[in-house]
């Protein structure tokens, strides 16, 4: 039987559209980036309420030749915001505070701060300068370092309510609130309010004391250490895993740990004076796509980044966690999962 040239096109042209297909699976780009050297920790990606990827790649100690496995912990970063949020919305469901309450009410602030809301911080409306471009390299920061450098500035960045400006001093505030409403550290009330009735197993808020079995240790693209290393709250300060995030996320699609109404106000874009919406609520940045509302936050310091992305409609997440610093294309690994699990 003679086969045409045109055949043999055809034939090579659907194989290559079969492979393409093949690389763009879940497995396949999480293998691909981590045979590129760009991606050393754990990711965990649920489509559809099913579980399409689940392990750890890497070491988590390089140094002892340590593997990461799917219990290593990982500084979380900035994903530890949605925690400090959900922890002020359990508090005002207890009827301890308001939203549009000034947060002077319950910490000391300088006087420029005085009228900033709790609901501006949340929603990164606040116009408090955000610390961490100046101090974050300091070791061993603390919460009370930050507010100590706020009062010794003269003004807010813009007014309150104005424009969205993401900051980590607001919710290191938040952190403080906390802690003076429950009369518990911050760790002890993350820790007995959401850690423990989640059982979070794998999931610290991260103090000098604080002892993590199964660490993972944060290195920079040259896999040199590059551990974190300050002390603040609110604004990051966990360790967690891929696993114990997505049972944080099924508690908050199951309202939980929060109710349903203020569910709904934490997936909520803040509206600002002009009448122009963020794409921010509390703790969670916020996207309308044509099939649905998706959340997600990002995260990264020193030698950890972190992704936590969440389809609402479709119960599918993907969540990764590095502790390959830069190396780490946070962005395009997102753009190319999401290709992956549409596709697949």
């Amino acid at each position: 039987m003679k086969i045409s040239l045109f055949n043999i096109v055809i034939c090579a042209s659907v194989g290559l559209q079969l492979i393409s297909c093949k690389q763009q699976t879940p497995q396949a780009v999480i293998d691909q980036y981590h045979r590129n050297g760009e991606l050393d920790g754990s990711v965990l990606v649920v489509k559809n309420n099913k579980t399409v990827y689940d392990s750890a790649l890497g070491f988590s100690n390089i140094e002892k030749g340590l593997k990461a496995d799917k219990n290593t912990s990982f500084y979380i970063a900035s994903l530890s915001k949605s925690f400090t949020a959900a922890a002020v919305i359990q508090l005002q469901e207890k009827g301890l505070l308001d939203y549009d309450d000034k947060a002077s009410h319950y910490v000391e602030l300088p006087e420029y701060a005085k009228d900033v809301s709790i609901r501006q911080l949340l929603n990164h409306t606040s116009g408090i300068k955000d610390y961490e471009s100046l101090l974050s390299g300091k070791k061993a920061l603390t919460n009370q370092d930050v507010i100590g450098w706020l009062k010794s500035l003269k003004k807010l960045e813009f007014a309150s309510g104005s424009q969205f400006e993401y900051s980590n001093s607001g919710y290191i505030i938040l952190s403080q609130i906390i802690q003076n409403i429950s009369q518990k550290s911050y760790k002890e009330y993350i820790t007995e309010h959401i850690i423990a009735p989640l059982q979070l197993n794998h999931t610290y808020v991260y103090d000098s004391s604080t002892v993590i079995e199964n660490k993972a240790l944060g290195y920079n693209q040259h896999k040199k250490p590059d551990d974190y290393s300050i002390l603040t709250t609110g604004d990051g300060g966990i360790y967690s895993t891929p696993g114990d995030l997505y049972q944080y996320d099924q508690a908050l699609r199951n309202f939980t740990l929060i109710n349903k109404a203020n569910t709904a106000l934490m997936y909520t874009p803040a509206v600002l004076t002009n009448g122009e919406t963020s794409n921010y609520g509390f703790g969670w940045y916020i996207e309308n796509t044509g099939n649905g509302k998706v959340v997600s936050h990002t995260g990264g310091l020193n030698g950890f980044r972190a992704l936590f992305w969440r389809d609402l409609q479709h119960n599918s997440c993907i969540i990764a966690l590095t502790n390959q610093g830069d190396a780490f294309p946070l962005h395009d690994f997102l753009k190319d999962m999401k290709k992956a699990i549409e596709e697949n």
